[in-house]
């Protein structure tokens, strides 16, 4: 098969258009092209008046090696790659220590799910609750303002990607195409077809509830077993004669020890209690740098005409999306961070006494509002007036600050502190709502936001929404809503582990992986983390050497 990129054609061309477009860019007539598929398609809407699909395409030709030879210089006309996944090893007998895998977000699910089809019978252990019985606690706060500290947005079975806008891209290097079995087995769960081809995939919160039950479903038909409402509270460790820490199991919050060798850390970005807990047991952690902000919303359709001018609304190209940057003159970089197309802006703390914002759209993306964290990246030196202490988890502390400082301000119910940008802009309290109604629940109270962030953080939002508006007209409108406050852009620790073999810098067997570990950001990532270190973990109960991954 030869892989044909950026093969460009007009929005609303006919299907024969995609085999014209093959025999003219290889010059062969009908005969030599034997079948084809489409690998991806995107589009490129720089020109919205003239908006084109881009497709690469596999094509099967007769006499190959000829075609390829004419196309030697052309970096468009290429071999298609092997992205077929294949295991790295095989249980060749019953465990004495089946191996752990702490939380079942994207990371876990992965790691359990390969751990299962390689062999291992893993041990999914989730502190939340299964996914169905958590989406009903969830809604309790939204709806009713009942927080569930262990289910919620951020805890149980599907993690916090099952209430987001269900992304399935990202820009990580990907060489070995394990982001190709993430979408794979995503599909097998029940996932639409289409996101293994289009270039910005989703998939939406109702249907990721139906994918992660049936994945649940084969591990545990491939010997896997999954324990809800099962938070590790300790992890046991030995040291050897030569200093070198081991894991040799876990505690659970019932008292209860599970011996193992091998426990891969997939805690999410929020299990603030746990790593806690890792750094009073000596493992290995380093403060990492995140973002903080708000959530703005803005009419849908504005976001679509100034995406799409006159193609707005055609069923290809669905709700338009945006990324947004600006350096500012204080240092501070300003982003858009998990845009959510037609969705809605969702309650996601879970400490009793904060509020937590983030996004969330549904498969359909037909809500009014479009939804966004605009957000400033801060470095660990920014979060010293929050913890002097020098202490890794001293982001975590000024996560708590900020949070508990929002729900003060939506009033202590776990109403969302609110402002009109126009407002915000001009240093004022607002007091009504425009056209711009809030979709966060259970409610949003207006306010003044400029005391829930930083002053170096308000002044770089300040500066940055008039340029983002010079970009999409009306990003700066005066009746567009900020939300506050969004912490959890990913977690202010890294769990440090090694390159070569992914286990604990200092702590033999423990394998961090994913948001929670600062190794991924987003549910593909995530996965793609996941199905790394299962791999890695497999190759250490095999004595295999690393080099076979």
């Amino acid at each position: 098969m030869l892989r044909l990129t950026d093969i460009k054609l007009p929005l609303d061309h006919p299907e024969e258009a995609l085999a014209a477009a093959i025999r003219a860019k290889l010059h062969v007539g009908a005969s030599a092209v034997r079948g084809y598929s489409v690998f991806r398609r995107g589009y490129d809407a720089r020109k919205r008046g003239a908006i084109q699909l881009i497709y690469t395409l596999d094509v099967d030709v007769a006499d190959e090696a000829k075609v390829l030879a004419r196309f030697a210089d052309d970096p468009h006309v290429r071999p298609t790659p092997d992205t077929e996944y294949r295991f790295v090893a095989k249980a060749s007998a019953r465990l004495e220590h089946r191996p752990v895998v702490i939380g079942m977000g994207p990371c876990g699910l992965f790691a359990g799910l390969l751990l299962a089809q390689m062999g291992f019978r893993p041990i999914i252990l989730e502190r939340g609750k299964a996914v169905r019985e958590r989406t009903k606690d969830t809604w309790d706060l939204w709806r009713k303002r009942n927080l569930h500290p262990e289910s919620n947005v951020q805890f149980g079975e599907g993690g916090a990607g099952t209430f987001s806008d269900g992304k399935l891209y990202s820009q990580i290097s990907d060489p070995k195409h394990y982001g190709r079995k993430v979408l794979t087995e995503f599909v097998k769960a029940g996932a639409p077809e289409e996101i293994i081809y289009v270039s910005k995939p989703h998939i939406g919160t109702f249907r990721l509830v139906t994918m992660v039950e049936n994945m649940r479903n084969t591990i545990e038909a491939l010997g896997g077993e999954i324990r809800f409402q099962q938070r590790v509270d300790d992890l046991l460790v030995d040291t050897d004669a030569e200093g070198a820490r081991h894991v040799r199991g876990v505690t659970l919050a019932n008292g209860e020890q599970i011996r193992t060798d091998h426990v891969v850390l997939a805690l999410g970005h929020s299990a603030r209690d746990s790593v806690e807990m890792l750094h009073k047991r000596g493992v290995y952690l380093e403060a990492k740098p995140f973002s903080i902000g708000f959530r703005v919303e803005h009419p849908q359709s504005i976001i679509d005409r100034a995406r799409f001018g006159p193609q707005a609304g055609h069923p290809l190209l669905g709700a338009a999306d945006y990324k947004l940057v600006h350096h500012c003159r204080n240092g501070r970089s300003v982003y858009s961070f998990c845009m959510c197309p037609g969705g809605t802006v969702v309650a996601a703390t879970s400490e009793p006494g904060r509020v937590v914002t983030n996004g969330m759209s549904q498969y359909s993306r037909n809500e009014r509002n479009a939804n966004a964290a605009i957000v400033v990246g801060i470095e660990p030196g920014d979060f010293t007036p929050y913890d002097d202490s020098g202490s890794p988890l001293a982001g975590i502390a000024l996560q708590r600050h900020l949070e508990s400082r929002a729900f003060e301000l939506g009033g202590g119910t776990y109403d969302a502190p609110g402002q009109l940008v126009g407002d915000f802009l001009a240093g004022r309290p607002s007091t009504a709502f425009g056209e711009v109604q809030p979709s966060y629940k259970p409610g949003v109270h207006l306010t003044d936001l400029a005391p829930a962030l930083p002053d170096y953080a308000i002044e770089a939002i300040r500066e940055a929404m008039p340029a983002f508006d010079r970009k999409i007209k009306g990003f700066a409108r005066p009746d567009a809503l900020f939300t506050g406050v969004e912490t959890r852009t990913s977690s202010p620790v890294r769990i440090r582990r090694n390159d070569d073999d992914l286990q604990s810098l200092n702590t033999r067997g423990l394998f961090p992986a994913g948001e929670g570990a600062g190794y991924a950001g987003g549910i593909l990532s995530a996965g793609v983390d996941g199905i790394r270190v299962a791999e890695a973990v497999a190759l250490s109960i095999t004595h295999q050497e690393i080099h076979a991954y």
